[in-house]
């Protein structure tokens, strides 16, 4: 009788378990996502200005410009367009970098606005508008620089 009663207890723990499991999964991807494009811009700044001051003092640049709950500042980053690929999601990105600079802004543009990007050349300045998720460092392992990298990028002139 015992063990019944303990069983009985155990399944109807495991099945609240999964229904506030499964109510906070359906919260979590029901919450609206920032509007990027809609929103007020936090800094405007052009390529070079960025990853000067990220080289310079990494913790302070991050301290600025990046959230620990995602919603990370919106920047308007002027810049020279000098690369163009597309990743494996088939999303243009966009490689900002000064010549002569040691990194540059990557950004990447969504499906919403991949269609603005198409008309991009290299060489041509523009200004962009995006969130920024990482800064530009130095891996000394590598030996190489990495660049700051945008997400939800939008053409704002050409």
């Amino acid at each position: 009788m015992k063990k019944r009663k303990i069983l009985k207890t155990l399944i109807l723990l495991v099945i609240a378990g999964f229904l506030i499991g499964g109510a906070t999964m359906i919260y979590m991807f029901k919450m609206p996502h920032q509007d990027v494009q809609s929103s007020k811009t936090d800094y405007s700044l052009t390529s070079t200005q960025i990853v000067e001051e990220y080289l310079a003092d990494t913790q302070s640049a991050n301290e600025k410009y990046l959230a620990d709950d995602g919603n990370s500042k919106i920047l308007e980053i002027t810049g020279v367009v000098s690369k163009i690929s597309e990743d494996f999601s088939g999303q243009i990105v966009v490689l900002l970098k000064a010549e002569g600079s040691k990194a540059g802004v990557s950004a990447s543009f969504t499906e919403e606005t991949n269609a603005n990007a198409a008309q991009l050349t290299v060489g041509e300045t523009v200004t962009i508008k995006g969130v920024i998720r990482s800064g530009a460092a130095y891996d000394e392992d590598l030996e190489l620089y990495e660049n700051v990298i945008l997400e939800k990028i939008d053409l704002l002139t050409k």
